[in-house]
């Protein structure tokens, strides 16, 4: 599949936590993305998984994405599908969108344990963050390296639409404006 389709489509928001944020370069705009993306998500049926690395340490996913308890797993290991049943939780046939940070730590490591898995992932460049851009840079040239497709939040709901006739066009546009 070369465009996405929400139909056939995940969305895997990785450790956007309140403790780890604030340390993120440009982490407003990378948790306004993952919210872009989450509304969406919702809107048009795409099944959303957060993960939370260390929750005691470093706190619950930011409220404003407020994730529901069913949507949520903790891990301590940076590759989430290493984490017992996480790997379980995401539909095979799907392909996977991720959000989340750290883009060269846990975001990096999923994506790699994905495509090992042969899953198609796509990574939203402006929705992952890293303390540091230079991580971040070299985060999604390795991920692309490795097969994953590097996307934009606007793509992605692009994609997801398919045609300016959708039902939620207006909706989902309006995130964007």
């Amino acid at each position: 599949m070369l465009t996405l389709d929400a139909a056939r489509s995940g969305l895997l928001v990785i450790d956007l936590q309140a403790r780890l944020m604030p340390a993120i370069a440009q982490g407003a705009t990378v948790a306004l993305n993952a919210r872009r993306l989450l509304t969406a998500a919702r809107r048009l049926d795409v099944p959303v998984l957060f993960t939370e690395q260390n929750p005691r340490g470093l706190g619950a996913t930011l409220p404003e994405l407020a994730p529901a308890a069913a949507e949520t797993a903790h891990k301590m290991t940076f590759d989430a599908l290493r984490a017992p049943g996480i790997a379980n939780r995401l539909d095979p046939s799907r392909a996977m969108v991720v959000a989340g940070c750290e883009a060269h730590v846990c975001v990096l490591q999923t994506v790699l344990g994905l495509r090992a898995r042969n899953r198609p992932v796509y990574v939203v460049a402006d929705a992952v963050g890293s303390r540091s851009p230079e991580n971040h840079r070299a985060a999604l040239e390795r991920m692309a390296r490795h097969g994953a497709e590097v996307v934009t939040t606007e793509m992605v709901l692009f994609e997801w639409l398919g045609s300016a006739d959708h039902p939620a066009f207006r909706e989902i546009v309006a995130l964007i404006k």
